[in-house]
């Protein structure tokens, strides 16, 4: 779960046509993938689902890690699944959660954060610090952080056993849940408690904001939360969280790999896909390339 230095380069604007071809995948390749699951997009902007399930299956083809993407976008209510049910150990991507499950909690018990939980906070969050982890992880213990998950609707997040927080299972669809909770008024997260989770999110440090962010308009403000971690099975996992917001923009991708041959694929993977959405919900706009390829 160490970090990694992400490279920085410009993406040139592109104008992209929209279609109202409803393409899942590409032509050729529907009879030799018919039985794996495909990408699904529903929008209210036309030609917009068609073009992002064409473009996310474009990104993927090829690429041998299992993945997972969940996407949505309020301002035109667009939402992409592919594989939500799937399940992944967390990696770092449960301090997210871990974070939203202290905020839920500081104010069920109506008070403000502590001095030391703001510092293991923002440590977890922005440079993704896991003895700051740990602390936090044994003071909610598992039950409370099971009764945020209930809270929550995250049914198929299975938090990790014996404080391996970093084996939590994690679907794609519970993290859109955590993202639309963070990113939107609600009962379970106050405002107060999302603006203060977007901030951390918005503070991570240079070298891991690669990731979901890669291709965002640079007009929206991306806020991350990235996880990887190497096992003997599955290999390499490399996730990504990210929401954007500002100057119209308000959606969150969350993107879950595992069987990845190194981190560097993983990370390749999840940019591909980011590049492709960011890209289909923001034709016009200039991209800012935070990923590494």
């Amino acid at each position: 779960m160490g970090h990694i230095r992400a490279s920085r380069r410009v993406l040139a604007a592109a104008v992209v046509a929209g279609t109202a071809v409803p393409v899942v995948v590409g032509a050729g390749a529907a009879d030799a993938i018919a039985a794996a699951p495909r990408v699904r997009c529903s929008s209210d902007k036309a030609g917009l689902a068609a073009k992002l399930q064409r473009d996310i299956t474009t990104a993927l083809r090829g690429r041998t890690a299992v993945t997972a993407v969940s996407l949505h976008d309020r301002t035109t209510n667009t939402v992409c699944t592919l594989r939500a049910e799937q399940k992944f150990d967390s990696a770092s991507t449960v301090k997210v959660t871990v974070l939203a499950t202290l905020l839920w909690d500081v104010n069920r018990q109506n008070r403000h954060l502590t001095t030391r939980e703001t510092e293991l906070a923002t440590a977890m969050i922005t440079k993704s610090d896991n003895d700051a982890t740990t602390a936090l992880w044994r003071q909610l213990g598992v039950p409370k952080v099971k009764n945020f998950l209930s809270a929550a609707d995250m049914t198929r997040t299975v938090p990790g056993s014996n404080g391996h927080w970093g084996l939590t299972q994690i679907t794609a669809g519970d993290e859109q849940k955590l993202m639309d909770l963070i990113t939107g008024r609600n009962s379970v997260l106050s405002d107060r408690a999302r603006a203060y989770a977007l901030k951390l999110m918005n503070k991570v440090v240079a070298s891991q904001r690669w990731g979901t962010p890669a291709g965002a308009p640079s007009s929206a403000v991306f806020h991350v939360k990235n996880g990887w971690l190497s096992r003997a099975t599955h290999g390499w996992r490399v996730h990504g969280l990210g929401a954007f917001t500002g100057r119209g923009h308000d959606y969150t991708i969350t993107v879950l790999t595992h069987d990845n041959k190194t981190m560097a694929a993983g990370v390749a993977t999840t940019e591909a896909v980011a590049r492709a959405i960011h890209k289909g919900l923001n034709s016009t706009a200039n991209a800012v390339e935070t990923g590494t390829g």
